[in-house]
Protein backbone atom coordinates (compact mmCIF):
# COMPACT_ATOMS: atom_id res chain seq x y z
CA UNK A 1 0.00 0.00 0.00
CA UNK A 2 1.29 3.27 -0.56
CA UNK A 3 2.31 5.95 1.51
CA UNK A 4 -0.55 8.13 0.30
CA UNK A 5 -3.06 5.54 0.22
CA UNK A 6 -2.19 4.47 3.48
CA UNK A 7 -2.64 8.00 5.15
CA UNK A 8 -5.58 8.98 3.38
CA UNK A 9 -7.28 5.22 5.09
CA UNK A 10 -6.57 6.73 8.45
CA UNK A 11 -8.01 9.70 7.67
CA UNK A 12 -11.13 7.82 6.38
CA UNK A 13 -10.91 5.26 9.32
CA UNK A 14 -11.12 8.19 12.06
CA UNK A 15 -14.13 9.84 9.78
CA UNK A 16 -16.36 6.49 9.85
CA UNK A 17 -15.61 6.65 13.89
CA UNK A 18 -16.66 9.77 13.72
CA UNK A 19 -20.38 8.51 12.20
CA UNK A 20 -20.24 4.41 13.71
CA UNK A 21 -17.97 4.55 16.94
CA UNK A 22 -16.11 1.89 15.32
CA UNK A 23 -13.76 0.89 12.82
CA UNK A 24 -13.49 -2.30 10.83
CA UNK A 25 -12.06 -2.39 6.75
CA UNK A 26 -15.20 -4.23 5.36
CA UNK A 27 -17.82 -2.32 7.29
CA UNK A 28 -16.40 1.13 6.05
CA UNK A 29 -15.79 0.31 2.42
CA UNK A 30 -19.58 -0.93 2.14
CA UNK A 31 -20.59 1.96 3.95
CA UNK A 32 -19.18 3.98 1.56
CA UNK A 33 -19.72 2.20 -1.36
CA UNK A 34 -23.38 1.66 -1.04
CA UNK A 35 -23.80 5.18 0.12
CA UNK A 36 -26.03 4.78 3.18
CA UNK A 37 -25.26 7.77 4.81
CA UNK A 38 -24.16 9.93 2.01
CA UNK A 39 -22.33 12.23 4.24
CA UNK A 40 -19.59 9.69 5.34
CA UNK A 41 -19.82 8.68 1.47
CA UNK A 42 -19.11 12.44 0.41
CA UNK A 43 -15.92 11.86 3.24
CA UNK A 44 -14.60 8.99 1.76
CA UNK A 45 -14.70 9.65 -1.83
CA UNK A 46 -13.06 13.41 -0.47
CA UNK A 47 -10.43 11.47 1.33
CA UNK A 48 -9.09 8.84 -1.43
CA UNK A 49 -8.74 12.50 -4.07
CA UNK A 50 -5.59 12.86 -2.31
CA UNK A 51 -4.23 9.60 -3.35
CA UNK A 52 -3.04 10.10 -6.93
CA UNK A 53 -3.49 7.79 -9.83
CA UNK A 54 -6.13 5.92 -10.62
CA UNK A 55 -7.71 5.73 -7.47
CA UNK A 56 -7.37 9.55 -7.27
CA UNK A 57 -8.85 10.16 -10.32
CA UNK A 58 -11.58 7.31 -9.98
CA UNK A 59 -12.63 9.56 -6.13
CA UNK A 60 -12.18 13.05 -8.03
CA UNK A 61 -14.86 11.77 -10.70
CA UNK A 62 -17.13 10.37 -7.59
CA UNK A 63 -16.99 13.37 -5.41
CA UNK A 64 -17.78 15.43 -8.06
CA UNK A 65 -20.86 13.67 -8.98
CA UNK A 66 -21.78 13.92 -5.03
CA UNK A 67 -20.72 17.73 -5.39
CA UNK A 68 -23.54 18.51 -7.56
CA UNK A 69 -26.10 16.25 -6.74
CA UNK A 70 -26.16 17.71 -2.88
CA UNK A 71 -24.46 20.86 -2.67
CA UNK A 72 -21.38 20.11 -1.41
CA UNK A 73 -18.52 22.49 -2.14
CA UNK A 74 -15.50 21.00 -0.59
CA UNK A 75 -12.85 21.27 -2.64
CA UNK A 76 -10.21 18.44 -2.08
CA UNK A 77 -7.27 20.30 -1.98
CA UNK A 78 -8.64 21.49 1.31
CA UNK A 79 -6.69 20.54 4.75
CA UNK A 80 -9.16 18.61 6.81
CA UNK A 81 -8.02 16.99 10.02
CA UNK A 82 -8.75 13.77 11.33
CA UNK A 83 -12.13 12.76 12.33
CA UNK A 84 -14.29 14.88 10.16
CA UNK A 85 -18.08 15.16 10.32
CA UNK A 86 -20.85 16.00 8.43
CA UNK A 87 -23.86 16.64 10.29
CA UNK A 88 -26.27 17.15 7.43
CA UNK A 89 -24.62 17.34 4.20
CA UNK A 90 -26.24 20.25 2.05
CA UNK A 91 -25.20 23.07 0.92
CA UNK A 92 -22.02 23.35 2.57
CA UNK A 93 -19.18 25.41 0.63
CA UNK A 94 -15.68 25.36 1.73
CA UNK A 95 -12.86 27.28 0.18
CA UNK A 96 -9.94 25.29 -0.64
CA UNK A 97 -7.45 27.19 1.32
CA UNK A 98 -9.50 26.85 4.41
CA UNK A 99 -7.45 24.81 7.16
CA UNK A 100 -9.85 22.57 9.40
CA UNK A 101 -8.61 20.46 12.54
CA UNK A 102 -9.48 17.28 14.33
CA UNK A 103 -12.83 16.24 15.11
CA UNK A 104 -14.95 19.22 13.49
CA UNK A 105 -18.65 19.08 12.54
CA UNK A 106 -20.31 21.37 9.87
CA UNK A 107 -24.17 21.65 9.40
CA UNK A 108 -26.01 22.26 6.61
CA UNK A 109 -25.70 25.93 4.63
CA UNK A 110 -22.40 26.48 5.94
CA UNK A 111 -20.20 28.85 4.15
CA UNK A 112 -16.83 29.37 4.47
CA UNK A 113 -15.03 31.69 2.31
CA UNK A 114 -12.44 34.72 1.27
CA UNK A 115 -11.95 36.96 -1.34
CA UNK A 116 -8.49 37.52 -0.39
CA UNK A 117 -5.74 34.78 0.61
CA UNK A 118 -6.55 35.23 3.97
CA UNK A 119 -7.99 31.67 4.95
CA UNK A 120 -9.92 30.59 8.05
CA UNK A 121 -8.52 28.49 10.52
CA UNK A 122 -10.49 26.79 11.87
CA UNK A 123 -8.85 24.50 15.40
CA UNK A 124 -9.59 20.91 16.98
CA UNK A 125 -13.22 19.50 18.14
CA UNK A 126 -15.36 22.64 16.99
CA UNK A 127 -19.00 22.70 16.00
CA UNK A 128 -20.19 24.91 13.42
CA UNK A 129 -24.00 24.44 13.32
CA UNK A 130 -26.67 25.70 10.39
CA UNK A 131 -26.26 28.70 8.15
CA UNK A 132 -23.18 29.64 9.64
CA UNK A 133 -20.66 31.65 7.57
CA UNK A 134 -17.08 32.14 8.28
CA UNK A 135 -15.60 35.51 6.49
CA UNK A 136 -12.21 36.13 5.33
CA UNK A 137 -8.99 34.81 7.58
CA UNK A 138 -10.43 33.77 10.79
CA UNK A 139 -9.19 31.90 13.55
CA UNK A 140 -11.34 29.50 15.06
CA UNK A 141 -9.70 28.34 18.52
CA UNK A 142 -9.71 24.53 19.83
CA UNK A 143 -13.12 23.20 21.38
CA UNK A 144 -15.04 25.97 19.84
CA UNK A 145 -19.18 25.94 19.37
CA UNK A 146 -20.71 28.23 16.77
CA UNK A 147 -24.22 29.13 17.42
CA UNK A 148 -26.53 28.31 14.53
CA UNK A 149 -26.71 31.69 11.72
CA UNK A 150 -24.15 33.52 13.25
CA UNK A 151 -21.91 35.26 11.02
CA UNK A 152 -17.93 34.98 11.99
CA UNK A 153 -16.38 37.99 11.10
CA UNK A 154 -13.49 38.31 14.13
CA UNK A 155 -11.80 35.59 15.97
CA UNK A 156 -13.33 33.08 18.19
CA UNK A 157 -10.65 32.09 21.35
CA UNK A 158 -10.90 28.74 22.54
CA UNK A 159 -13.80 27.39 24.84
CA UNK A 160 -16.00 29.82 23.78
CA UNK A 161 -19.42 29.41 22.38
CA UNK A 162 -20.17 32.23 19.41
CA UNK A 163 -23.70 33.08 18.26
CA UNK A 164 -25.18 36.33 15.97
CA UNK A 165 -24.75 38.77 13.27
CA UNK A 166 -22.30 39.64 13.46
CA UNK A 167 -21.38 36.39 16.11
CA UNK A 168 -20.18 37.70 19.50
CA UNK A 169 -18.77 35.65 22.85
CA UNK A 170 -22.06 34.25 24.94
CA UNK A 171 -20.80 31.60 26.69
CA UNK A 172 -17.38 29.53 27.85
CA UNK A 173 -19.48 26.44 29.80
CA UNK A 174 -19.15 23.47 27.90
CA UNK A 175 -17.33 24.47 24.95
CA UNK A 176 -17.24 21.82 22.22
CA UNK A 177 -20.10 19.46 23.75
CA UNK A 178 -21.71 18.40 20.25
CA UNK A 179 -18.63 16.57 19.74
CA UNK A 180 -19.39 12.95 20.04
CA UNK A 181 -17.28 10.05 19.53
CA UNK A 182 -14.33 11.74 19.38
CA UNK A 183 -10.93 10.38 17.24
CA UNK A 184 -8.04 9.90 19.30
CA UNK A 185 -4.53 9.74 17.17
Amino acid sequence: MSDKLFTAWKYIESDYYRYAHRGGVVRIILKALIARNFCFSFSFWLRLCKVGGLIGLIARVKRSRMERKYGLQIHWKTKIGYGFYIGHGVGAVINAGTTIGNNCNISQYLSIGTNTKHYAIIGDNVYIGPHVSIVEGVHIGNNVTIGAGAVVTKDVPDNATVAGVPAKIISYKKPGRFIGNRWKK
